[in-house]
Order: structure tokens, then C-alpha cells, then sequence
């Protein structure tokens, strides 16, 4: 394996520096090596390419004292990440006035299905992390905010929903009170650049080993040479009122006012679908970031790994017996909100 630590360039998709070792992988397409100045006149900021015209006002800062480490290796049928949980790109300023937790370092080690398989039934993602990022920072896109601070109300607050501020940064991440800090929508600041014309570079690995792109995917998922577009999210408001709990109209404050419309977008209930992409010539089962809910995946198609379940205390970072801890590992919990 070769230590990369220049920026990774995919398609004309630009990550953020990362010090990450990657193996090659049998039957995946290796990276589009054209530069990326090759293609700069389609390159335009992510916020701008989405159509978000507002984001989080939280002042950016290097919050982080430790480098950014995320190791991807192919053992076998298992990809395994390790990682330390520091991002490679600017956060906001933790803590902060809504999110009174700092960056520290964190001790993953998950383990996905290399060759993953589509399962007939979907298994809904209630609390914890769908998957990771290539930069080994997870998604995890529930937050642990009910009505009347009620877990059995039936009314899930959504993060994005901006009812309750969570102390997100522009990245659409916080911090746990271990430290761990996660996204709960579009990581801005590992995608620097994009082009509306070519598929999304791989982003991240779900729990069950399928892969995540962002946003943009073929019009065509089963022709390669179809155009790209931005991928729709085939959910919606839910029209009339709320049938008890907290009442009112629906309006996206709740997890619960959205509902599944099949067919009214590209992807399916978990927000992802079959496609040919550079990675997968051959097509596989992949899930999409979109700039609408569900933002994040919220069900799995495969069976996800329990290296990503969630967990307090000894444990909680995916470790198995046998396993070599990566780094110094996270300090013991802070006192804090619930973790998000």
C-alpha cells in the first residue's frame, strides 16, 4: 500500500488532503488521473453546484490539534477502516454555545462487506452511524432530540430541520461529549470542488459495505454515457396536521413529517439505487448524499456490520478482541447533551 498525502482527485471531484493508505481493489476502476485543472472551468464550490444559499454561521476554525489518520485495507471479503476521527478539512468552533463538546481523537475500527449483497428487506437505522467517510469520519444522521424530551413520543426531532439548533458547523457536523465528531448531512468541507458533468467520487463506505456518493449520479443509471444530474430524494412533507404529540402542520420539524413517495425521485426509500459508475463498471448497489431529506441514508439494503452499532463505554468504537487500537484512542466522556 502507498501513503497518499496530496489532495485525492476522483472524476473531477476534488477531496481534501488526507494521510489515508488504500490497496487496490480487484474489479473497481482505479481514480481518473486527468488533473484537476484539466477540468476547472466545471469545477464550482459545492454550495453553490446544491443550491444551498444558507449555511451554518458558526465561525470556521482548526479546532483540532491532532492529524487527521484513516487507513483502508481489503482483508480477505472485509474492508476494514481505522481511523482517528479527526477530520482533514476546517470545522466549526467547538465547543460552542449549542454543542459544548471539542474534537478529540477516536479509536475506530469498522469492518464492511467488501462484496456486498442486496437483502429482500430493509432494516431501518434508528439511532447511530450509517456508515464512515473516506476521511474516517461517520455519518450518522439521527439526532437524539424528541418532543417534550419524550424518546417514546413518537416525534423525532431532524438535525437539519433547524427547530433545534445542535450547534451544527457548515459541514453539517457536531461533536459527541466522547469527542466524536460526525455528520449528520453533506460533508462540505471534503468535497472542495465539483463538476456538474461527472459522477461523484466515492465518499464514504455504508455500514453494510455498499458504497456513498454524493449528489450527483448518471441520468441513466444502467449507461455509462448518459449525462450526469444531481440525484432526487424520493421524499416529502406530509400534507395536513400532525395526529397528535406536538400537532401543528408538517413541516419538516419532525423525522416523522416526512414520508416515502415512490417514484417522485431517483432513489429509493434508502436513498440509494443500482447503477454503472467509474468504480463500479459493472454496477452495484450504491447509496447517494442529497441536498433533501434524508440528507444521510436511513436504512440499509445489506446487512450492516456491528462494528458500526452503537454503543456506550467500553467498546463504543468498534473494536473487536484482537484488535490493534489506531492511535491513542478517545478520553473518557465529558459530562454533556446526549449523544447526536
Amino acid at each position: 500500500m502507498t501513503p497518499m498525502h496530496s489532495n485525492i482527485v476522483t472524476g473531477a471531484v476534488r477531496l481534501a488532503a488526507l494521510t489515508v493508505l488504500i490497496p487496490a481493489i480487484p474489479g473497481i476502476a482505479a481514480a481518473h488521473d486527468a488533473s484537476l485543472s484539466e477540468r476547472s472551468h466545471a469545477a464550482v464550490p459545492i454550495l453553490q453546484l446544491i443550491g444551498l444559499t444558507q449555511v451554518n454561521e458558526i465561525q470556521s476554525a482548526q479546532a483540532w490539534s491532532l492529524k487527521n489518520q484513516v487507513e483502508i485495507s481489503i482483508s480477505g471479503d472485509t474492508r476494514i477502516i481505522r481511523a482517528n476521527g479527526i477530520p482533514n478539512h476546517e470545522t466549526g468552533r467547538f465547543p460552542n454555545r449549542n454543542n459544548p463538546n471539542a474534537i478529540r481523537a477516536q479509536n475506530y475500527v469498522f469492518r464492511v462487506d467488501a462484496k456486498p449483497e442486496k437483502r429482500d428487506r430493509i432494516e431501518i437505522l434508528e439511532l447511530g452511524k450509517f456508515g464512515v467517510a473516506v476521511n474516517g469520519v461517520p455519518f450518522d444522521p439521527g439526532a437524539a432530540e424528541f418532543w417534550n424530551r419524550d424518546r417514546n413520543s413518537g416525534w423525532r426531532y431532524e438535525a437539519i430541520g433547524g427547530a433545534v439548533n445542535l450547534g451544527l458547523d457548515s459541514n453539517n457536523a457536531h461533536v459527541q461529549p466522547n469527542g466524536a465528531y460526525h455528520y449528520h448531512g453533506l460533508p462540505v468541507g471534503l468535497i472542495e470542488t465539483w463538476s456538474r458533468s461527472v459522477h461523484s467520487a466515492i465518499v464514504g463506505y455504508a455500514a453494510d459495505g455498499f458504497p456513498i456518493y454524493a449528489v450527483y449520479g448518471l441520468s441513466d443509471p444502467a449507461n455509462a454515457t448518459s449525462s450526469v444530474s444531481a440525484m432526487r430524494a424520493s421524499y416529502a412533507v406530509r400534507k395536513g396536521t400532525r395526529p397528535g404529540g406536538p400537532g401543528g402542520e408538517f413541516d419538516g420539524t419532525y423525522v416523522e413529517d416526512f414520508e416515502y413517495v415512490t417514484g417522485s425521485g431517483d432513489l429509493d426509500q434508502c436513498n440509494g439505487r443500482h447503477t454503472v459508475s467509474p468504480d463500479y463498471p459493472q454496477g452495484t448497489y450504491a447509496y447517494f448524499l442529497t441536498a433533501q431529506f434524508p440528507f444521510i441514508p436511513r436504512c440499509f439494503r445489506g446487512a450492516p456490520d456491528r462494528s458500526f452499532a452503537q454503543r456506550r463505554g467500553p467498546g463504543a468504537t468498534g473494536l473487536r478482541p484482537g484488535d490493534e487500537p489506531f492511535g491513542r484512542g478517545p478520553p473518557p466522556p465529558r459530562r454533556g447533551p446526549p449523544p447526536r
